[in-house]
């Protein structure tokens, strides 16, 4: 099992100049930066990989940032959008030295409303339809998708470990996985460490927060009933601090961040990796 930090609690959009994290980062302890791609054109993935390399870093996973106009449920223009902008994740993984690409790939972060079951039915069939072109595209490139369920406030899709699975089991891709977060497993799930078991080999993922998006092990979750799942189902994956505080403005607004939760960006990530470290079997 390795350790990584998501690129969000310090940098937004990811650029060039985001490297200089990088030391930071080593010297804090993690194995591995999970890399918030915003906008493929920001980076030089060879230059950033260089960079990783320098400080005896991995990138383990590329997250995908679905924001307005990327939707695989969308009209024509945003599916294409959306298609295009995966497909260049897909792309750019390898070459910083990822096989996996996740997080919320198949719909715009912030899309949530009521909608009556035949336009649900709908949606489900051109997400099922495309995320089918995308596994291809990502097979042919060794490279493995995984989707995050969300929780109800940024999605109406997707929210809970058994839609994921039926994705899954409808796209029907050995390429497809399921990337699961504490925050929004909290939210949604009755038993978040029995999501954890209903995903089983399917689990590609598990994003580390605490209920208040601060310092995992610092707030209300079971982490020892998710430990023990994880052990349950032989996990080998990663896990990835995914916390957010008003540091980066972008972020603090798409994530609810109103307030200062923790004392510090390097607080959240040096004590989370503490205490994840400590349960680690």
């Amino acid at each position: 099992m390795k350790f990584g930090i998501n690129t969000y609690l310090f940098s937004s959009p990811f650029t060039n100049e985001s490297v200089s994290w990088f030391p930071k980062f080593k010297e804090w302890g993690f194995d591995f930066v999970e890399i918030a791609v915003e906008d493929p054109a920001n980076i030089d993935p060879e230059f950033v990989r260089k960079a990783l390399d320098d400080c005896d870093l991995e990138c383990r996973s590329v997250c995908a940032a679905t924001g307005p106009g990327r939707d695989l449920r969308g009209n024509r223009k945003e599916q294409i959008t959306s298609l295009d902008y995966v497909q260049a994740l897909i792309d750019i993984a390898p070459i910083l030295g990822s096989s996996l690409v996740a997080g919320p790939i198949y719909s715009a972060v912030g899309r949530a409303s009521l909608v009556p079951e035949d336009k649900k039915h709908a949606q489900w069939s051109n997400v099922v339809k495309n995320l089918k072109i995308l596994t291809k595209y990502a097979e042919e490139h060794h490279v493995k998708l995984a989707i995050e369920p969300l929780n109800r406030y940024e999605t109406d899709f997707i929210n809970t470990c058994d839609q994921a699975l039926q994705m899954i089991h409808d796209v029907g891709s050995d390429s497809l996985m399921v990337h699961l977060d504490s925050f929004h497993m909290n939210v949604e799930e009755k038993d978040p460490a029995l999501a954890i078991r209903k995903a089983g080999d399917k689990l590609a993922l598990l994003h580390a927060s605490g209920s208040d998006r601060g310092t995992p092990g610092g707030d209300q979750i079971n982490w020892d009933r998710i430990f023990a799942a994880l052990d349950h189902i032989n996990y080998q994956g990663d896990i990835v601090i995914e916390s957010f505080t008003p540091d980066v403005l972008v972020i603090a607004k798409a994530a609810s961040i109103w307030r200062q939760v923790e004392p510090s960006r390097e607080a959240i990530a040096v004590d989370g990796l503490k205490f994840l470290r400590s349960l680690a079997f």
